[in-house]
């Protein structure tokens, strides 16, 4: 690494910074092209392309981490390229096989070497894939070509003076229909969530709860994070359901509660007036990691867990062995590491 950049590393937040360089492969005539990487941060595409009509867009996330040693962690790879190949098979769009995905990711995240976070600093440099649909279309139907890109941003620490519990609102709106695209992570499930999240910070929390579309008594998804919450028992459960998106987070949380922290996991129903059976609660994501929940409110009732000021003991040791793991300080389950 030649290029040195000046950032104040202490303090980045979660916003877009221009790095250098982002990787470019496009899908015509039935089949992807080699791909490359570009100085262009801007996409063209033609105006009937439908990824800007009818949806056809998903995308992925995830990070980087600079370990003690100066190298270079990625953060079990091959779950993101898994997950986006489930999304493009949702919308019709072709797949990127594992292995190109992963040698993409390594690409963009080595010619931007420079803007990795320095080890210590609790950054990263996160990275989005996505692909789209382009090319002169109009009717509703699969595109006639695609696009698929990856770029990435330094990122800051989610919490400033470590892991802070806040609170979130359930939502009278639902994320994702029944039997519609909640388990795949495409663009209309977020642009739909943006006007809930709007009015729960209206009210000063930190984003709305969404409860199953169904029946609207089960907790689904906190936000864009998923939900897990630490019984009074020592029980790690998390909602399962159709329309959750399958987070890379909460399954890595999963394995660690069990055969780390020897704790029961259950992926099970969550009654939301059954909330008085978890001593501590929060979301999971490869944004915040783990965001301790404080309290949630409820129509009229406003339930706490373990406080709205303190971080939880069980919630506290999955982050410090997640994040441990991740930055190359705690051993990691076979596979979940990849040197770049």
């Amino acid at each position: 690494m030649s290029k040195t950049v000046e950032l104040d590393w202490e303090n980045l937040g979660f916003s877009y910074i221009k790095t250098d360089y982002r990787y470019l492969s496009y899908w015509k005539n039935g089949k992807w092209d080699d791909g490359t990487l570009t100085e262009d941060n801007k996409v063209h595409i033609s105006e009937g392309s439908t990824a800007l009509h009818y949806g056809q867009t998903v995308f992925e996330g995830m990070k980087a981490y600079r370990t003690k040693d100066g190298g270079i962690n990625l953060f079990r790879p091959d779950q993101n390229a898994e997950r986006m190949q489930r999304s493009c098979s949702r919308l019709l769009m072709p797949t990127i096989p594992t292995s190109v995905f992963i040698d993409a990711v390594k690409q963009v995240v080595k010619a931007n070497e420079a803007y990795i976070p320095p080890y210590g600093t609790d950054g990263s440099l996160y990275l989005r894939p996505y692909m789209i649909g382009i090319g002169d279309n109009i009717g509703v139907k699969p595109a006639s070509e695609y696009l698929f890109s990856i770029f990435c941003i330094p990122v800051g620490s989610y919490f400033k003076g470590g892991l802070i519990p806040t609170n979130f609102l359930i939502s009278d709106y639902d994320r994702a229909a029944g039997n519609g695209t909640g388990a795949a992570k495409v663009g209309g499930n977020y642009g739909g969530s943006l006007l809930p999240g709007s009015e729960a910070h209206k009210r000063n929390f930190s984003d709305a709860i969404y409860l199953d579309p169904i029946t609207h008594t089960k907790i689904e998804e906190v936000g864009s994070a998923n939900f897990f919450g630490i019984t009074k028992d020592h029980k790690f459960i998390t909602p399962y359901s159709p329309s959750i998106l399958p987070s890379i987070t909460k399954y890595s949380l999963l394995y660690l509660a069990k055969e780390r922290l020897g704790l029961e996991v259950e992926e099970s129903d969550v009654y939301v007036d059954e909330l008085d059976q978890f001593a501590e609660a929060g979301a999971c994501g490869t944004a915040a990691v783990i965001s301790p929940i404080g309290g949630i409110q409820y129509k009229e009732d406003f339930h706490v867990f373990y406080s709205e000021t303190e971080v939880g003991p069980i919630t506290q040791k999955l982050y410090n062995e997640l994040t441990g793991i991740q930055y190359g300080e705690v051993p990691a389950p076979e596979g979940w590491i990849v040197k770049v």
